[in-house]
């Protein structure tokens, strides 16, 4: 009688536990590449038009001060581990590079334990080894970034999970991409999942798209258009697919805009201030669109103050994990997307190499000790001298140093590069 019972026990828990997975909510979260806020209609892009991505903010959450590193590898190491790249070591893009799985436990890996399927379609780039080695269930990438067409150096074969597959003449990779993630949401409907969508766009090499008209003088912007156009696909597939209930959908970019584009990337006629691979605005603020349907808070605009730390405790509020195994710096934004009150931080760290600043929302403290009023941002960015008698600005500096003080970034790894975060060697160009 006792075995009956312990069995029928068992069974219940089996049950309990499936069921509870199955009601977890999905994860889709959408990383572009080289793409600043100036280049987003939502957020007042002059030269641009993005409706899909548009639609996300309409109908979910803008965020309009999320800073992250100001390239790509330091940058992607930080949203999928959740940590500082003083604790990670990853503060240039060959570092970043270096981690194992011993040392760095990325998102996928903390989703398994909550009954999560997981896959990573795109650039890997400068992360280390194989998305399989940290928890990802599957994987499509290839060599590099901006890969489009087999015509360039790196684009000869991707990779498929552990097979090596020739990418084949006229196959275009975001389209390759795209079927794949497809692929994985018809699959995995019923499971409970996490889609970790890498876009090649709009990373340089730039090249003529699919919808591009031939001798287009205009090749940047056809890039944007058909990033937008995947991302609506994209989103019809979940609605088609009655998803969109049950999944957040997060876009973002990983640094900011590249500087040979920078210039027609504007907000109401006026550049950013910096680019990729700066320390200035334009290189770390990026946007970030969170969207869920009916739950999300509809069409509100958010001053709160975010780093890409923030991306890993949201998504483990989301699956109802609790604890991390490091230290985890971010913070969850996940009550912000609900449209309910938060006790989210009021700064954002950011870093490259040995270069990082604190940043309040009219205030940024760099490594050097010099303060910025940032009222002006994302255009100017005005230097307060030391010896001010301003009162706001002392009380800034104030808080700003404390910040820094708490977190530490001088008493953890220290970038040994070249001081630009691109390289590890001194020597390199």
């Amino acid at each position: 009688m006792k075995k009956i019972i312990i069995s029928q026990l068992v069974i219940i828990l089996l049950f309990f536990n499936f069921s509870s997975a199955q009601n977890k909510p999905n994860i889709v979260f959408i990383l572009a590449d080289d793409y600043g806020t100036a280049e987003v209609g939502a957020y007042g892009a002059d030269n641009y038009k993005t409706p899909n991505i548009d639609m996300l903010a309409k109908s979910g959450v803008q965020f309009n001060h999320c800073y992250t590193a100001a390239l790509c590898g330091p940058s992607r190491a930080l949203i999928l581990t959740g940590r500082y790249a003083f604790r990670t070591g990853a503060t240039n893009q060959d570092k970043t590079g270096k981690f194992t799985p011993k040392d760095e436990v990325m998102i996928p890996a903390m989703l398994k334990q909550a009954g999560y399927i997981s896959t990573s379609i795109g650039k890997w780039g400068q992360l280390p080894l194989m998305p399989s080695d940290f928890g990802f269930d599957s994987h499509l990438t290839f060599r590099g970034s901006g890969i489009y067409w087999n015509t360039q150096g790196k684009g000869k074969n991707y990779f498929m999970n552990e097979k090596t597959i020739p990418f084949n003449d006229n196959e275009y990779m975001p389209d390759l991409m795209h079927q794949n993630a497809v692929e994985f949401l018809v699959t995995n409907k019923n499971n409970p999942f996490f889609l970790y969508y890498s876009l090649s766009h709009v990373h340089n090499q730039i090249l003529p798209t699919p919808d591009s008209k031939p001798g287009s003088n205009n090749l940047y912007a056809e890039n944007i258009s058909y990033m937008d156009k995947l991302v609506g696909k994209l989103m019809h597939t979940l609605d088609s697919l009655n998803l969109l209930k049950n999944t957040l959908v997060i876009f973002m970019g990983d640094n900011g805009t590249a500087k040979m584009h920078a210039d027609n990337a504007k907000i109401n006629g006026k550049k950013l201030s910096g680019s990729k691979g700066t320390m200035l605005e334009g290189g770390g603020l990026v946007p970030l669109i969170a969207y869920w349907k009916g739950v999300s808070a509809e069409g509100k605009i958010s001053n709160m103050i975010v780093d890409a730390s923030d991306v890993f405790p949201t998504i483990m509020e989301l699956a109802g994990i609790k604890s991390a195994v490091n230290k985890i710096d971010g913070e969850s934004i996940l009550p912000e997307i609900k449209g309910k009150p938060s006790k989210h931080r009021n700064w954002a760290y950011n870093q490259l190499a040995n270069m990082y600043y604190v940043r309040e929302l009219n205030w940024k403290l760099n490594e050097k000790g010099e303060l910025f009023n940032m009222t002006k941002a994302p255009f100017e960015e005005i230097l307060i001298p030391l010896d001010s008698k301003d009162k706001n600005a002392i009380e800034a500096r104030l808080r700003l140093q404390k910040v820094l003080a708490t977190i530490n970034p001088a008493g953890g790894i220290i970038d040994d590069g070249d001081g630009t975060g691109r390289h590890a060697g001194k020597n390199k160009d």
